[in-house]
């Protein structure tokens, strides 16, 4: 079975996070809607899912059991103690957060 590139992972769940954030703080530009788009989709397919929440829920299982070896991790929070969770708060009207389009 194919494993995902944690580096790749975790970028993406940072930027999911970066934008769920920017968009709940002042709304956003619709490029940033776009991306948040993209970012959740690509998480869909790379984590091999439907929906964005069960896509993020699987990489941070992935990245909490340390799946890559190569990382340098230590334990679920690796050696910065920084958690890999990406925590769910309500989002911007109009973005589907449920399902992956196309996936």
């Amino acid at each position: 079975m194919l494993v995902p590139d944690p580096k790749v992972v975790r970028r993406l769940l940072t930027r999911y996070a970066s934008l769920q954030i920017a968009r709940a703080e002042r709304g956003g530009p619709a490029a940033a809607a776009r991306e948040l788009e993209d970012v959740s989709y690509t998480l869909c397919v790379l984590m091999g899912t439907e929906g964005v929440r069960e896509a993020i829920a699987r990489a941070d299982a992935m990245l909490a059991s340390g799946a890559s070896g190569a990382s340098g991790a230590s334990g679920a929070h690796g050696k910065t103690g920084v958690s890999t969770a990406v925590r769910f708060s309500p989002v911007s009207p109009g973005i589907n957060t449920e399902v992956c389009e196309g996936a």
